[in-house]
Parts: C-alpha cells; sequence; structure tokens
C-alpha cells in the first residue's frame, strides 16, 4: 500500500513539474523572459527558505 502512496506522489511531483514547464515555455516563447526569472526566483527563495527551517527545526517532510 504505501508503494502506491509513493507512486501517487511521484506521479503528482511530475505533474507539478509539467505544469512549471509548460508556463517557462509559454512565457519564453513570447519573449517575455523576465516573467519567468522572476517566478523562478520566487520559488527558489521559497524553497530555499523551506529548506533552512527544515534545517533549523530538525524536521524532515513525510511523504
Amino acid at each position: 500500500m504505501a508503494e502506491n502512496n509513493l507512486g501517487r506522489l511521484l506521479l503528482l511531483w511530475a505533474f507539478v513539474f509539467l505544469v512549471l514547464a509548460v508556463i517557462a515555455a509559454i512565457y519564453g516563447m513570447a519573449g517575455d523572459a523576465v516573467g519567468a526569472t522572476r517566478i523562478s526566483l520566487i520559488l527558489f527563495v521559497l524553497f530555499l527558505a523551506l529548506m533552512a527551517g527544515f534545517f533549523l527545526t530538525g524536521r524532515r517532510p513525510t511523504a
């Protein structure tokens, strides 16, 4: 049963990254790379802050 949940989780993340890639491609084809750069910077800072928070609290995200 745990393998099924892991498979669904991985499929969800694959879908999330697919959507992000499509959005980045649309920005790139439209010539508006500034918008994609802003989105990537916001996501980078968000995930960096989450990573730092998990390291400081000693918690690991559960899958």
